[in-house]
């Protein structure tokens, strides 16, 4: 888990001519998500526990939301915590929990100040109550703001979502609402815990790592992605830069053939 702090830092001019030249470049990513790696490893690599590396990866997590939000990126979806990660030792659990009910209380009412829009998809009923408790406040603080969403993967994996999505599916056919030849990848989607999200454009990982590690699968088919060697400590808003004009010179065809231009075809 890794802590949330959005306290405003002051902007320079200079990242702000960066992004105002990223902008102008090309098209930003209208949703990008993240598998935040590394932590742990950032971590032993400087003598660290485990959990100093969560605790560290606070600055990131701050960074990378407040850029995402200055240059117009509509919904970050962050892999928080995944199902797999409660087999963890149990210190190091109790640990992220802690940092969770922390981060949470501490930065709620930053995030409607951001009028930033919190929102989390996972099994979050397997949360401690404090958890629950403090993620419901800041959902329900911030639920009317416009701005950037933020959406924390909690508990969360591609696999128990697309489950979810078929046997809710499944439950609709056999109330007799639905006949399965109208079953079809829309219906899918709209019963996935993503339903109001976009599908991602832009997945980043960073730690070097080259699987998804059961993130999104569905919602994945399509999408760029960009891994980086950094360890998520490290990785911060001129590495998000590099990561969006790497996305925006890809020619995204989404299985078709590409068109050609007026100079190609004039050639």
């Amino acid at each position: 888990m890794k802590e949330l702090s959005l306290t405003k830092t002051k902007q320079t001019q200079e990242d702000k001519n960066r992004q105002k030249k990223l902008i102008d470049s090309g098209v930003v990513p209208e949703h990008i998500a993240i598998i935040m790696d590394g932590n742990g490893r950032w971590a032993q690599s400087k003598g660290n526990i485990r959990l100093f590396g969560h605790k560290v990866g606070v600055d990131s997590v701050r960074d990378i939301t407040e850029a995402c939000a200055q240059i117009g990126v509509k919904f970050l979806t962050l892999y928080a915590f995944s199902t797999e990660n409660w087999g963890r030792p149990s210190a190091e659990v109790r640990g992220l929990m802690r940092l969770l009910v922390s981060s949470l209380r501490k930065e709620a009412d930053n995030l409607h100040r951001n009028n930033i829009r919190l929102v989390t998809i996972g099994q979050m009923d397997r949360f401690p109550d404090d958890c629950i408790k403090e993620l419901d406040e800041a959902i329900s603080l911030t639920k009317d703001n416009t701005g950037l969403e933020l959406c924390l993967a909690l508990s969360y994996s591609g696999r128990w979502d697309i489950t979810e999505a078929v046997k809710k599916i499944a439950k609709h056919v056999e109330e007799g609402r639905l006949a399965p030849n109208l079953i079809n990848d829309q219906m899918i989607g709209d019963h996935l815990s993503t339903a109001s999200i976009p599908d991602p454009d832009l997945i980043i990982r960073t730690s070097g790592e080259y699987r998804i590690s059961n993130f999104l699968l569905w919602q994945l088919a399509y999408s760029e992605l960009y891994i980086t060697e950094l360890y998520w400590p490290d990785f911060r808003r001129n590495e998000l830069y590099e990561a969006i004009q790497s996305y925006q010179k890809r020619d995204r065809r989404f299985g078709k053939v590409r068109k050609k231009n007026k100079d190609e075809i004039s050639n």
